[in-house]
């Protein structure tokens, strides 16, 4: 898959990927802001891990965010099953010098466009941590409706707070 944007392009992760998915996601600010489930430091050895685990998917759902050349991001969506079969949760990162220019929304809006027309979905969601604006002011510009507050629903590094649920339906 490779969606060319104004400001970057959305494409498979891809060998070679590593040494600059180390270098921008190696940042304790875009740590602070996802699930524990990204590394703190962010090695080689994950970066490894992790290109390997994208590009085996089926279906392939993660994808790596390119500006002049390099994979500076990562965007997917995690489909759901059961009575959730037709909605997917989204979820979106930048190296944080490329922060402010506008490419996470336009890549929102691009790829959640391209997540109605290649999965049957009729919902794509996010869950933003309170103490992260910027992102969830990303989801708005994109076309995402606030649609709650999970209160005290998200632990990081000893902190606790709420969880703001936005969406966008087909």
């Amino acid at each position: 898959m490779e969606l060319k944007l104004t400001r970057s392009t959305i494409r498979d992760w891809r060998e070679g990927d590593e040494a600059s998915l180390v270098r921008h996601a190696n940042n304790r600010k875009i740590w602070q802001n996802v699930r524990d489930a990204f590394p703190n430091p962010y090695t080689t050895m994950d970066a490894e891990d992790w290109i390997r685990k994208a590009s085996s998917d089926d279906p392939i759902t993660s994808f790596a965010i390119e500006v002049d050349g390099a994979a500076v991001g990562g965007i997917g969506v995690v489909l759901q099953g059961d009575i959730f079969r037709r909605s997917a949760e989204i979820g979106y990162w930048l190296g944080e010098e490329y922060w402010g220019r506008g490419i996470v929304t336009e890549a929102v809006k691009v790829f959640t466009e391209w997540a109605f027309a290649n999965f049957d979905l009729s919902r794509i969601y996010a869950g933003v941590f309170e103490w992260n604006p910027a992102s969830a002011r990303v989801l708005e510009k994109a076309g995402f409706e606030f649609e709650g507050r999970m209160k005290k629903a998200v632990t990081k590094e000893g902190r606790t707070g709420d969880e703001l649920i936005y969406a966008i339906t087909s």
